[in-house]
């Protein structure tokens, strides 16, 4: 399976290096070496067919005496014209039968770069790129091969065999019709790849813009009727789709010139062969009956060459894929972004560094598989980071000690660091000052092994369309049914999932939408604390909540973490009382920290905080003022 599917290597200065294209043909080699032979063949056999059928027609205009004196000729027609079409469909199915089988451990490629990005690929690419690249880019490489490899090959054997079969006729006439067919093979496609290559880059370009923007444009529809600019949103569509017919129209104007050039110089071979044929028969060195038969053989010929202008001219396509999918395998998952520079000159400034951290991150990555249950300790020292070496810090300066158990809620405005605090916890992003540590490890070394030791209930979780029971178990694909019917009932829902006429195995639909908002968190709840990890991340999971149902949610996660270290984002105060530890983002430094008692008691600013997220608490702290049934919970 290593040997199908892992096509890594590892440059000498610790970088890793990946290619699309040079693993699988070695792997692949002896299919790829018979489609091309299975090609030729069938190519031969056309030029065959045709130059027999020529001598046929000649001899038999003679009007011969027995037709047992063309009977060989006739069985000739009959042979080829079979294993032509014999020949041509075990191409097609050897060809894509091999195709297949890259393109099956290219897309479990592509799936093993994109899975350990997970967690900050949302912040690097769109959706409609991550899409592109899944449903077209990884399409497009079976094109190299098919449709350029193949036939390019089987082209220039063929090249090589006419100019030798007619050089055994003769020498001068071999030249001439290798300059023709050179024309065909070499020139006229290379003219074509000058053309056409930014036109195709271009085309590329525009088709990748109007990928993203519909997919954007399709997930954001309700905003777009909403605000009544349903008809602004099908102009920008049609602008980018004339953008690109206008590059499509140009590029087959070219198509249309280059294959009239094309035939006006397989006329002149017609023209020329012709001429030579009939004075070498009026000379007495060649029958009269093989002028046909050279005549015709030009037109299998020149079809079996003319498909190279085509197979060239997908050439920039080719390369706009793979950048593309290099893109992604080269950033990988480790936290390369961190500092705002590119990835290649961090290497060309550090790569002593780089080198030690690769060595450092494989030796240590077994040793840091940590079991699901074994505690956690995290530790913040002074960790800073930002987007882009121009940018403000997103975070600055930040120092935290959270020990297994411990419940830290982290609120803030907006844009105030929250979510990159949250990245740096996960590994996701690498600090640019300061160290993130995991049981006194940096915690980027654990790679893949994160879900392991850290989940994460953010405020949109994607449910699944298929069963309850599936959903949950994308938590641990091995759950028992037990141990689903447990969890689903530490988070209030057995009872509602027991009522249903299927049960657990009740449809959930598309997003969930079987469900209500509070019982779609729930259910996220759920597959959560199936997993059992020591650190749970909630991630504003209450918003778009009603207060009642946000207050019962909140409930259930409190009773549900009972001795796992809890990390709650929010932008406001609840639930902030029964946390160990309070802190406020604000420009990407602590502006405040300590207890919810400690911040009542020493910071002004909290207060007014609070009584805004609570009106009314000022009075209710008021000696003799009840507190309403919301607040004393």
């Amino acid at each position: 399976m290593e040997a199908e599917h892992e096509h890594i290597e590892t440059a000498p200065n610790g970088s890793v290096k990946s290619s699309w294209i040079s693993p699988y043909v070695v792997q692949y080699r002896w299919r790829f070496a018979g489609v091309i032979a299975l090609g030729t063949c069938a190519a031969c056999c056309a030029v065959l067919l045709l130059f027999t059928s020529g001598f046929l027609i000649s001899k038999s205009a003679l009007r011969p005496e027995n037709i047992l004196m063309v009977y060989v000729p006739i069985v000739g027609v009959r042979a080829f014209g079979i294993f032509r079409a014999v020949f041509r469909y075990a191409e097609r199915l050897a060809g894509h039968d091999a195709v297949l089988r890259v393109l099956a451990d290219q897309r479990v490629k592509l799936y093993r770069i994109l899975e350990p990005q997970a967690l900050f690929l949302p912040s690097r690419m769109q959706t409609g790129d991550v899409l592109g690249a899944l449903a077209e880019d990884v399409e497009r490489l079976q094109d190299i091969y098919l449709r350029t490899v193949f036939p390019a090959i089987t082209a220039l054997i063929l090249y090589g065999a006419a100019v030798i079969s007619f050089g055994t006729v003769d020498l001068g006439f071999a030249l001439w019709m290798g300059l023709y067919l050179l024309f065909l093979i070499g020139l006229l496609p290379a003219i074509t790849l000058k053309i056409t290559w930014k036109q195709k880059v271009r085309l590329k370009k525009e088709n990748s813009h109007l990928y993203t923007r519909l997919t954007d444009g399709v997930l954001g529809l309700g905003d777009w009727l909403a605000s009544g600019r349903a008809a602004e949103f099908v102009r920008l569509q049609e602008e980018g789709e004339e953008r690109a017919d206008s590059v499509r129209r140009s590029l087959r104007r070219w198509t249309r010139w280059r294959d009239l050039i094309a035939q006006c110089v397989i006329g002149l071979m017609v023209v020329s062969v012709t001429l030579w044929a009939g004075s070498e028969a009026a000379a007495g060195q060649l029958p009269a009956v093989m002028i046909a038969a050279f005549v015709l053989v030009l037109f299998p010929l020149t079809e079996a060459l003319l498909p190279v202008s085509d197979a060239v001219e997908r050439i920039p396509e080719y390369r706009q894929s793979l950048n593309r999918l290099q893109h992604l395998e080269g950033k990988g998952h480790a936290p390369g972004a961190t500092s705002g520079k590119d990835e290649t000159v961090q290497a060309a400034e550090a790569p002593s560094e780089s080198a030690e951290m690769t060595n450092r991150s494989r030796d240590q990555r077994i040793r840091l598989r940590i079991p699901p249950k074994l505690r956690a300790d995290i530790r913040m020292d002074h960790v800073s980071y930002r987007y882009a070496s121009e940018d403000a810090h997103a975070v600055q300066g930040v120092s935290l000690h959270l020990p297994q158990g411990k419940r830290l809620a982290i609120i803030g405005r907006s844009g105030g660091g929250k979510s990159t605090l949250l990245k740096l916890i996960q590994g996701a992003l690498l600090p640019s000052a300061g160290e993130v540590l995991l049981n006194d490890q940096p915690v980027q070394t654990l790679g893949e092994n994160v879900p392991d030791v850290i989940a994460v209930l953010n405020q949109n979780p994607h449910l699944f369309d298929t069963t309850v029971a599936n959903n949950l178990r994308i938590g641990r694909p091995h759950a028992t049914d037990e141990e689903i019917r447990r969890v689903a009932d530490q988070v209030g829902l057995s009872g509602l999932i027991e009522s249903l006429p299927q049960g657990y195995s009740t449809p959930m639909l598309e997003t969930g939408m079987r469900f209500s908002g509070g019982e779609r968190q729930r259910i996220a709840l759920a597959r959560v604390l199936l997993r059992e990890t020591p650190v749970v991340i909630f991630d504003e999971p209450t918003v778009g909540l009603d207060p009642v149902t946000e207050r019962a949610l909140m409930r259930t996660i409190l009773d549900s973490m009972q001795g796992k270290t809890m990390i709650w984002v929010t932008h406001h105060l609840i639930g902030a009382e029964q946390m160990d530890e309070v802190i406020f983002m604000e420009n990407g430094q602590i502006a405040m920290q300590g207890s919810h008692e400690q911040l009542l008691a020493r910071e002004e600013r909290y207060r007014r905080l609070v009584e805004l997220d609570r009106p009314g608490w000022a009075d209710w702290q008021k000696p003799g003022v009840p507190l309403p049934p919301a607040a004393s919970r």
